[in-house]
């Protein structure tokens, strides 16, 4: 194989990758716990946006539960964003696992 074609598409591949970067970071997913008590909107370079709470989840007895609904909220929306842009850098790369991507 010609060298110079390798790291033509290396190079191309590369391209792709940081564009589908950037279109990740400019999309939101939303992701809620506690039957959608609590709903947090994350980009896709996971920054939360926003975080909502239903205001029957506010049990003054009970703030650790509301704490752990928080969590599992913050955790489902990097699940998702992460399998998205599994699923998105998989569709460059052709399936090829490359470290750090």
């Amino acid at each position: 194989m010609n060298i110079q074609k390798l790291m033509k598409q290396a190079q191309e591949a590369q391209a792709k990758m940081e564009k589908v970067q950037e279109e990740l970071a400019a999309e939101s997913f939303e992701a809620s716990a506690g039957g959608g008590m609590v709903k947090v909107v994350m980009t896709g370079d996971q920054t939360v946006q926003s975080v909502k709470i239903d205001p029957a989840a506010l049990d003054p007895e009970d703030i650790e539960l509301l704490e752990d609904m928080i969590v599992a909220a913050l955790n489902e929306a990097s699940r998702v964003v992460s399998e998205k842009a599994s699923a998105k850098m998989q569709a460059v790369t052709g399936g090829l696992n490359i470290p750090g991507m």
